[in-house]
């Protein structure tokens, strides 16, 4: 039985609680990060920090009390859990105030609910999907325009991976005005000839701390990067394709709305930026 993280307490999952009144179970008024653990250490953990406060910030919403000792809460939660390879899930609501109301609740009076708990993904970087790559489809982009600000509101991109499954693929990209925002999970990018292209940062996409991370290994491998949108043609017409995510690291994408792309295998420049994000970030985990 898991051991989680509720508001100041170690507890058995099957005693955690929190108040049917709380703003992220009534309003989806929480923001979340998924930190991932490989050999028992986390990955990118000070990004994945430094996002946290960033959404919190940006819907007013105050730091929950434990916010200064997270680093040890999830390496307490590594250790009482046993997890060599897997993931860790946080996430901030604005609380409970005992009743329901659009106004937000008085900060003073009424703390943020913090909750972590643990996944654990053995071989997590030896994920099978790796070697063959992932089949994509392409929905309408249907979300909230402040995508940029982690929240749990993930019922549309939800339904994106259920589109995809029914549509016999393994997950979806959005399209907002013929180009392509982001996967439902991850940040989307395509390859044509040396040049890496990916969407740039605004309140349309997630601001990937695993998207940051390979853009930076890919231009000190001298690759060429553009941060700029692209259509659905143009993701068609790539060479190859792939998704980053904490989860996922890199993953090669082989087909789009039932067109290959290059060969229909994952190709080099997904291989090689995968191999390069796991063996650096195994080497700077903490």
């Amino acid at each position: 039985m898991r051991t989680v993280y509720v508001n100041g307490e170690y507890l058995p999952e099957t005693e955690a609680r929190v108040s049917i009144f709380d703003r992220g179970f009534l309003m989806a008024d929480g923001v979340y990060e998924v930190t991932s653990v490989l050999d028992g250490k986390l990955v990118d953990f000070e990004g994945h920090l430094a996002r946290l406060e960033r959404s919190l910030n940006e819907l007013d919403m105050r730091k929950p009390d434990g916010f200064d000792n997270l680093l040890e809460i999830h390496r307490d939660l590594v250790a009482r859990n046993g997890i060599e390879d897997g993931l860790i899930y946080l996430q901030v609501t604005r609380g409970s105030d005992g009743d329901r109301d659009f106004v937000f609740p008085d900060p003073e009076t009424t703390p943020p609910t913090l909750v972590l708990f643990t996944q654990s993904k053995p071989g997590l970087a030896d994920n099978p999907a790796a070697k063959k790559g992932m089949k994509i489809i392409s929905i309408d982009d249907l979300r909230w325009g402040r995508r940029d600000i982690k929240t749990v509101q993930l019922l549309y991109p939800s339904m994106g991976k259920m589109m995809a499954r029914k549509a016999g693929a393994d997950d979806a990209w959005m399209i907002e005005d013929g180009h392509v925002t982001e996967g439902t999970s991850n940040n989307a990018y395509i390859v044509k000839g040396n040049t890496i292209v990916t969407r740039h940062l605004s309140h349309e996409i997630l601001h990937g701390i695993t998207r940051a991370a390979v853009l930076s290994f890919a231009r000190e491998a001298q690759m060429q990067v553009e941060e700029r949108p692209f259509t659905l043609d143009e993701a068609k017409a790539a060479d190859e394709a792939f998704v980053t995510s904490a989860s996922a690291f890199v993953m090669p994408v082989v087909e789009i709305d039932g067109t290959a792309l290059g060969d229909g295998a994952p190709g080099p420049v997904a291989r090689r930026l995968r191999e390069i994000y796991i063996d650096e970030s195994r080497k700077a985990a903490v």
